[in-house]
């Protein structure tokens, strides 16, 4: 009998979010941080959930209402850049057939998105599923595990994109 698929996520909330002057990752949308939204939102299909933090990373993680249902890596140089966020994330994972990834504060998600990007990527495994709406990309994205390698192996001052 074969195994279903695994798939990870790793949110992206190292950021210093200077413009803000908070912590974007712990900012209330519907009763909740955004960062806990995501956690609630991924668990269901992913694991595990990994949660990057960078700058204010203890004020975040102690602001966490679900940081047991996730997996809280240190980026310990946020300041390079939201790639070295990501690779971080992506050397805490286990083995996995794909993973999700996306900033924290991207509250606008919804459930519908990810059951079809995921039935998307069950039916045919390409590289990437990228969302669209009124014809632009959007979050989250879904990468093929098999990327993770070349991923990891990108310069600093590259972008994911």
């Amino acid at each position: 009998m074969n195994e279903p698929p695994t798939i990870a996520a790793v949110l992206l909330a190292a950021g210093a979010s200077s413009r803000m002057g908070t912590p974007k990752a712990l900012l209330e949308f519907r009763s909740e941080t955004l960062l806990d939204r995501q956690i609630a939102l991924y668990s269901p299909y992913c694991r595990p959930v990994v949660c990057v933090l960078g700058y204010a990373a203890a004020q975040v993680a102690a602001g966490l209402r679900r940081a047991d249902e996730a997996v809280l890596v240190l980026n310990p140089r946020p300041e390079r850049g939201q790639l070295s966020s990501l690779q971080c994330g992506l050397k805490a994972l286990p083995p996995c057939d794909a993973v999700f990834f996306l900033p924290a504060d991207s509250p606008g998600v919804r459930q519908e998105t990810l059951d079809g990007m995921v039935a998307a990527w069950r039916d045919a495994a390409p590289d990437f599923v990228i969302p669209q709406f009124r014809g632009r990309r959007g979050h989250p994205v879904l990468m093929n595990a098999a990327l993770i390698e070349g991923m990891l192996a990108m310069p600093e001052g590259a972008s994911a994109r």
